[in-house]
């Protein structure tokens, strides 16, 4: 006899998709309902329960796709893109304290790069001819 396997948790943002999805759909049952009753009664409540309705099968589909699309970002991001490992995209472990680089003595910040001058509307440019 084969053991269950523990399905996994879902992420936070494929959750969260699902719970809009059902709400959505309760909103849409409710209007289906307040629509089939206002018919039968030949209420003025048809009109607005049938644009609620209308707007709850838009909102449905839109939180079905929500949830088909952050299932498959989680899931990218669980393998990583183009990878057969199912840990490849996590980060990096952090390097060691001895292979950072120490700071400078005297406390001079080290610049990786040159600022480049920025001119001002008043200000001519080098090697541009002013007319």
């Amino acid at each position: 006899m084969s053991l269950p396997r523990r399905r996994r948790r879902l992420p936070d943002e494929v959750r969260s998709a699902a719970v809009r999805a059902v709400l959505c759909l309760a909103f849409t049952l409710v209007g289906v309902v307040v629509a089939t009753l206002a018919s039968y009664a030949g209420s003025w409540l048809m009109t607005p329960a049938l644009l609620a309705m209308g707007l709850g099968v838009f909102g449905t589909m839109w939180c079905l796709l929500e949830i088909l699309i952050s299932r498959q970002v989680a899931a990218q991001r669980m393998r990583g893109p183009n990878s057969a490992y199912p840990m490849a995209g996590s980060r990096a472990a952090p390097e060691p304290l001895a292979a950072r680089p120490l700071p400078r003595p005297g406390g001079a910040p080290q610049q990786p790069y040159q600022q480049r001058q920025s001119y001002g509307p008043g200000q001519p440019r080098r090697g541009v001819p002013t007319r």
